[in-house]
């Protein structure tokens, strides 16, 4: 080490300011890129071995010494250290201490910045998978409710008023049809993240003769980044596992505020599992959804992420620059914010318990089956808007008779509309009104049933 006592200080004369040293460091947060930093020491020292810049034994000292150090930090022993800045150069030091002369080869070739980047898609491609198997586990859960609850009605809603009676099974596919399409999304981005930066350097690339696919197929990546300015410089990849977090955040928002909006005695539709509620230090009889509030909550969380990474990046020219290290704790807390939601909502999902006498109840106010009058009027030849001004008519007699429209006496339904028939009442039912809707996406249960096989398929069986 030079007397400033940095690995990188031989040009410098003075030693760094002890308050920039630690406002400059990063390690407190970037330590946790440790495993992957290894992983990519490792493959970079056995491709150094491969074109004969390291001996087979120094090769072998390095791996050693690099799976010590492993242990070290999974046991909790390494020594980390603010004055080496960053989880790179702790590592570098320790394995100099520990192997000696070897260790000040490895870094021959590479740069902290391909390294860094690399650890970070190396930590990003690991995380997505674990995401990924997480909101599949959601996923199955909504389509076994929506297989079990098939046939159970409520009220489907526009403008939070009551539209049209839906199924409870109909209305979980919704969500699992929204948590696909995040599905994809992911997949997608951790084909994106699947590049290697190793070998880039610092910006230019090497003159040593360096073999990056090798380096690539040992680590896993789909291929090298064709460019080593491109390489090092953008963190486009992490902006965008964001914004597909931040999307797939939103919908478990939406989600959340119908289960808050659905536990209320207002509505009363389902009942949480008391493991994911609270209750009140002073109101004894409260039973609070905690878990959904706290992560229609964590969705604004994600956003700012979100916009603090973009911030991070539009102003900044190529190739490297100091900015980057703030992009570290947006991504982690992006990741580990999503990780835990989704495992909240997989764990709690499958206890749900549906109240369906009250939804279907709640489906008869508000004359849900209104629009299934104006198609059957449609069917018998009335044109539709003077359908529609029929039923509006009906739901005015409804409202001062205090009843449904299933409960109008065929005479004051034919006192409106001469060409209504004794068979109206089989579309005035909340049952008629779902059974109708027997097409490629309807809400009738035998469609809803038939969605779910289908989604099970598209998942791999589940």
């Amino acid at each position: 080490m030079t007397n400033t006592g940095k690995l990188w200080g031989g040009r410098f004369e003075q030693p760094t300011d002890a308050f920039v040293e630690a406002f400059t460091a990063s390690v407190n947060f970037d330590k946790r890129l440790a495993p992957y930093d290894i992983q990519g020491s490792i493959a970079h020292a056995r491709m150094l071995s491969k074109i004969g810049v390291l001996t087979q034994e120094e090769c072998q000292a390095i791996i050693g010494g690099l799976e010590q150090i492993a242990g070290e930090i999974e046991r909790e022993e390494f020594p980390w250290s603010i004055a080496l800045e960053d989880v790179h150069m702790n590592i570098e030091a320790r394995l100099t201490a520990l192997i000696g002369e070897a260790g000040k080869k490895l870094h021959t070739a590479r740069s902290r910045n391909d390294q860094v980047a690399t650890d970070i898609r190396l930590y990003l491609r690991d995380q997505i998978g674990d995401i990924l198997g997480e909101l599949k586990r959601l996923q199955m859960a909504l389509l076994d409710l929506a297989e079990a609850e098939a046939d159970t009605i409520m009220p489907g809603f526009t403008h939070l008023q009551v539209a049209q009676p839906v199924t409870f099974g109909h209305h979980m596919h919704a969500w699992f049809e929204m948590l696909m399409r995040d599905y994809d999304r992911l997949q997608e981005c951790r084909r994106r993240v699947n590049v290697m930066p190793l070998g880039a350097a610092a910006l230019a690339g090497t003159p040593f003769p360096i073999d990056r696919f090798y380096t690539a197929q040992l680590l896993g990546f789909e291929r090298p980044a064709a460019n080593s300015l491109d390489a090092v410089s953008d963190r486009d990849f992490a902006i965008e596992f964001c914004s597909a977090a931040a999307l797939l955040m939103t919908h478990l928002s939406r989600f959340s505020e119908e289960l808050v909006i659905w536990t209320s005695a207002q509505f009363d539709f389902i009942q949480l599992p008391d493991a994911f509620c609270t209750g009140s230090s002073i109101m004894p009889q409260k039973k609070n959804p905690d878990v959904p509030e706290l992560v229609r909550g964590k969705a604004g969380r994600v956003n700012g992420h979100v916009m603090a990474l973009l911030t991070l990046m539009k102003a900044q020219p190529l190739a490297y620059n100091k900015d980057n290290q703030e992009d570290k704790e947006p991504l982690f807390d992006t990741v580990d914010t999503l990780k835990d939601c989704l495992r909240a909502f997989a764990d709690m999902m499958p206890h749900v318990q549906p109240k369906r006498e009250r939804m279907k109840e709640a489906a008869r106010q508000g004359f849900a089956t209104a629009t299934d009058l104006a198609d059957y009027l449609v069917r018998k030849g009335v044109p539709f808007r003077d359908a529609h001004e029929i039923v509006g008519k009906a739901v005015q007699l409804a409202l001062a008779e205090h009843c449904d429209l299933a409960d109008l006496s065929l005479a004051q339904l034919h006192a409106l509309c001469p060409a209504i028939g004794d068979d109206v009442y089989r579309v005035l039912t909340l049952e008629g009104s779902v059974a109708a809707r027997n097409h490629y996406g309807g809400t009738a249960p035998q469609q809803v049933r038939e969605a779910v096989q289908a989604a099970r398929a598209r998942c791999g069986g589940g």
